[in-house]
Order: structure tokens, then sequence, then C-alpha cells
């Protein structure tokens, strides 16, 4: 059974840092591309970036606004996002997500193109 447990989210002051881990199970992992998304109630679903472990590309969103890494430990199979100087528009449910390749890197941030996805972990930016 495919697995994606996130974890790090919390409350955070403005211009703070977090780091979220996406620890996943079930599939072999060194073949698997694992994206994070956000999400704000009434709005859709936006992709914070990508890992393809399989060639190592990584590729960041658009809707990213401050400076944001995704890395990721094979031992723990574990992909991490740390994310530093946090604005509150960064508020959001933030997910992580695995496929086995998108249909076309061009359409990566399409939340439509992953099939696994763990429950989310909230990340609260006060002002």
């Amino acid at each position: 059974e495919v697995q994606l447990v996130e974890s790090g989210g919390g409350l955070v002051q403005a211009g703070g840092s977090l780091r979220l881990s996406c620890a996943t199970s079930g599939f072999t992992f060194a073949d698997y591309v694992i994206a994070w998304f956000r999400q704000v109630p009434g709005k859709e679903r936006e992709a914070v970036s990508c890992l393809s472990n399989s060639d190592g590309r990584i590729y960041y969103g658009d809707s990213v606004k401050g400076p944001v890494t995704t890395s990721k430990d094979n031992a723990k199979r574990t992909v991490y996002l740390e994310m530093n100087n946090l604005k509150p528009e960064d508020t959001a449910v933030y997910y992580c997500a695995a496929t086995l390749r998108p249909s076309s890197w061009l359409v990566w941030s399409r939340w439509d193109e992953y099939e696994y996805w763990g429950q989310g972990t909230q990340v609260t930016v006060s002002s």
C-alpha cells in the first residue's frame, strides 16, 4: 500500500522558516516523482515543487515567493520542503504527492498528474 505522510507544519511568525517532511512507503522510491502542493480553502491546489528521484531534476512553482528548497533522503525514503522568509500568504495545507512520471514535464505542476497523496499538514504564518 502506497503511503505518503507529511509532517512539520505548524504556526510560525512571518519571516520564519519551516521544514516539511514527506515520509513514503509502498513503492520504489527511486523511481517516483514526489511533489509538494498547497491549498487554501476555496482555491485550487497549487504546485510548490517537485523532485524526480530517477533523474534528480527539481522544479519550483511560480506560486512560491520566498526561498524554498526541496531535497531528499533516500535512506529514509523522505522528501523535504524547506521554506524560509515565510509570509502570511504562505498559509495553507501542504500536501505531498507522488507519480511514476508526469505525462510531460511541462505539466509537472498539475495536481491531476499525481496518483498518490498524503493527508496534508497545516502551515499557518502569522503577521
